[in-house]
């Protein structure tokens, strides 16, 4: 008797086969399960009358009710369920997309998701790249806390890489910001960069639309140009707009995660797992094709020009102290970046604080002269120690010293 999970990927084909009205060659069915062509032809008569093949116990029945309990509550497709419970348990659990699929449909646990036209066309590697705000988005803390932000999307139209950056507003500035740091990963520039009418790049006067002045410039000293779409034509941008549907994978993680800092990890390794996934189009990952694709990309203007288009923008060496200035108060930062230099980066009242361009700090713009975050201090405060101390002794002295810098500033009347 061939295996249970055999039998059960078979049925999957001839589902699809009998969705198409395509008849299976039995023959070609038999050679690749190495089964004889009489039982694949049986499983197909079969499963045309209808006739239930007995079920075995599947090792995702443990995992049932958490599936069904977040399948019913959360809009989102069965890919990013799947996402959501592979990364919670781990691949050997959960197996491949495909057993998630059939296991969900076999438990009746079918998820509806609205389909759209899209029309498809190519364009030569380094030659464009799309980008797009994915707005008003909201995580749910663990706390119940509720984080709104906004997510900068970019994609390569050849290799269809994708780019995900968390920011809490979406002004010029923002956009200039999260367009540089892009343009500075890929370590290149492209002929040109494809967006809608948004009101970060143009201001719209009756039926004209001008771009604004600070984007004229950007286009002029950096070398690129940037085109806008047609109004209420978003297939113009197709790609990025498929970049869109992904962040459906964040939905499952509604009530559970700890802090804003947790939710900008994800958010890292969501693109890291977005880009390893074969694209359905040219049936090969996005993270093997963008080698090819950075090749044919122009050199990077000067990093110290692009930053003058950022508006506040302060490069600080960090110190011992692991405190970085901005307008009287100090932040921190983690210790591994001691003497290394950082861009200090407001937003909102936010800031942001990144070594070339991976964010490495994130504070609430306070009051309060000195900022550390537990961590930071926590780390700092053991590569000090002379003599070997515990994780809970090192615990007990951060918050104890964190406590009387508090009390000092109190009454210092600081």
């Amino acid at each position: 008797m061939i295996k249970w999970e055999i039998r059960q990927e078979i049925r999957g084909i001839y589902e699809e086969m009998r969705t198409m009205e395509i008849k299976p060659n039995f023959s070609a069915i038999a050679r690749k399960y190495k089964i004889d062509r009489h039982t694949a032809a049986k499983y197909w008569d079969n499963d045309k009358q209808e006739v239930e093949l007995p079920q075995r116990p599947s090792k995702l029945d443990p995992y049932f009710e958490e599936i069904k309990e977040k399948a019913e509550n959360t809009v989102c497709t069965k890919m990013a369920l799947y996402q959501y419970f592979r990364n919670k348990y781990g691949e050997a659990v959960f197996g491949h997309y495909s057993t998630f699929a059939h296991y969900m449909q076999r438990k009746e646990l079918e998820r509806k998701v609205e389909m759209k036209a899209h029309v498809r066309y190519e364009t030569p590697a380094g030659n464009q790249l799309q980008v797009d705000w994915k707005e008003n988005l909201s995580t749910v803390l663990k706390t119940g806390e509720i984080i709104e932000y906004n997510l900068f999307v970019a994609t390569l139209g050849y290799s269809r890489y994708h780019f995900y950056i968390y920011s809490k507003s979406k002004a010029t500035d923002d956009f200039l910001r999260c367009l540089i740091e892009v343009l500075q990963r890929m370590g290149g520039i492209p002929k040109m960069v494809v967006t809608d009418n948004m009101s970060a790049i143009v201001s719209i006067r009756a039926n004209s639309r001008d771009k604004l002045p600070v984007i004229r410039q950007f286009e002029k000293d950096i070398g690129v140009k940037i085109h806008l779409c047609k109004v209420r034509t978003p297939q113009t941008k197709g790609k990025v707009e498929s970049a869109n549907r992904y962040v459906q994978w964040l939905e499952p993680y509604n009530g559970e995660l700890g802090s804003e800092e947790e939710l900008i990890e994800l958010i890292r390794k969501f693109e890291h797992d977005v880009n390893n996934e074969t694209n359905h189009t040219t049936g090969i990952p996005p993270v093997k094709l963008i080698k090819k694709e950075m090749e044919h990309l122009n050199p990077i203007p000067n990093k110290l020009l692009m930053n003058e288009f950022i508006r506040n923008v302060t490069v600080q060496t960090v110190p011992q102290t692991l405190l970085i200035r901005y307008k009287g108060s100090e932040y921190s930062v983690p210790s591994k970046f001691i003497g290394r230099r950082v861009k200090v980066i407001p937003s909102g009242d936010k800031l942001y604080i990144y070594h070339n361009t991976e964010l490495i700090s994130l504070h609430e713009l306070s009051v309060k002269k000195i900022n550390y975050q537990e961590d930071h201090y926590e780390n700092g405060l053991r590569q000090s120690m002379t003599a070997k101390i515990s994780d809970s002794e090192i615990h007990l002295r951060a918050k104890e010293n964190l406590a009387l810098l508090d009390q000092w500033e109190e009454t210092s009347g600081l």
